[in-house]
């Protein structure tokens, strides 16, 4: 999660998006891979994200958010026809998108990494009962990101969070795959 600590959102909900109270289109995203978060945010140096969390939530939060959420883009094979996906998309609680993985240059690997956005029950669930821990690893990434500019690769490659992929039954992630 990146965020700029100086704003609030002003709203009763903490899971509403800053200043957007109540936004139906707003989502909160979890990005399990250091390195994609890295570029999205910029390394923590893009404006209104000058701090980067790493949000440890529960297993059950995790799964359950899967096994509501829906595709972000439609897929023929698996959704059947246009419309049906639309609807399914509109009354998911959490929706699926696989974005390239990243290297420590932040460029495009061939394999694909988890986006899980949250919105409504999710996001309360998410803000209310699933956060098991926050932690600033700003300067983790910080300190990554000085060694890639250097041309140090290894040594940011040490520093990196241990990342493995996440065991999961199939049947999960059935409604997400073909």
């Amino acid at each position: 999660m990146c965020s700029n600590p100086n704003e609030r959102s002003g709203t009763e909900e903490p899971w509403a998006p800053t200043g957007r109270k109540g936004c139906e289109h707003c989502l909160t995203w979890i990005k399990p891979s250091f390195l994609w978060m890295m570029y999205r945010c910029g390394w923590g140096t893009k404006e209104g994200q000058e701090t980067v969390l790493a949000v440890e939530i529960t297993r059950e939060g995790f799964e359950w958010a899967l096994e509501h959420a829906c595709l972000s883009h439609y897929e023929q094979g698996l959704h059947g026809d246009h419309a049906t996906w639309k609807r399914r998309l509109k009354r998911a609680p959490a929706r699926v998108q696989w974005d390239p993985e990243r290297d420590l240059r932040l460029q495009p690997l061939p394999h694909r990494s988890l986006q899980l956005g949250l919105a409504g029950e999710a996001a309360r669930r998410y803000a209310d009962e699933w956060i098991v821990s926050l932690t600033d690893v700003t300067p983790l990434a910080h300190a990554v990101h000085a060694q890639v500019r250097s041309g140090d690769l290894d040594t940011a490659r040490q520093l990196l969070p241990q990342e493995r992929p996440y065991p999961v039954n199939d049947e999960l992630l059935a409604h997400l795959r073909q």
